[in-house]
């Protein structure tokens, strides 16, 4: 049985240590990003608990076992999206190769979808710190919203350029 457990820890190294080789810049993006969304969502489930306590009447207000499914659900979802940009990052360098044209960076569109979900997910935590009462420094909700109005703007700038 030791012997199972062995091989099964090595193959999942293996396949670990084979991913992270071919996520390049993005292994760390995608880091930060679980971590941001497990933050924005131990601070969600917080900031429910402190309007619960402040509304104690009121059966609006609390956990919900319907909402953290939901938000669940909606972060499964930012990774299905990143997913998708990934592969057609994939598609793109490879199309680009076969037809002799040199790309010199591998992920571009999950990296800017995934930084994308980052600053919303930092804007979804400053928003919950609120909630739970803590002082949040206006300049910064508004620095990370231009941050991600920049990367909206970029991608509408591409957009209309390629018509």
């Amino acid at each position: 049985m030791e012997k199972y457990v062995v091989a099964i820890q090595a193959f999942l190294a293996a396949g670990g240590a084979w991913i992270s080789a071919k996520l390049g810049i993005l292994k760390p993006v995608l880091a930060i990003l679980m971590i941001m969304m497990v933050l924005d969502y131990v601070t969600g489930m917080l900031a429910a608990k402190e309007e619960a306590l402040e509304h104690p009447d009121d059966p609006g207000y609390g956990w919900s076992s319907r909402k953290g499914a939901q938000g669940i659900i909606k972060k499964v979802g930012y990774l299905c999206i990143i997913a998708v940009a990934m592969v057609v990052d994939y598609i793109i360098l490879h199309v680009a190769t076969a037809m002799g044209i040199a790309v010199s960076a591998k992920a571009f569109f999950a990296l800017l979808v995934a930084v994308w979900y980052i600053l919303n997910e930092l804007l979804s935590i400053i928003e919950n710190a609120g909630r739970m009462g803590a002082q949040v420094p206006e300049w910064l909700c508004k620095y990370i919203a231009v941050l991600k109005e920049t990367i909206d703007h970029t991608a509408d700038i591409d957009k209309t350029e390629g018509e």
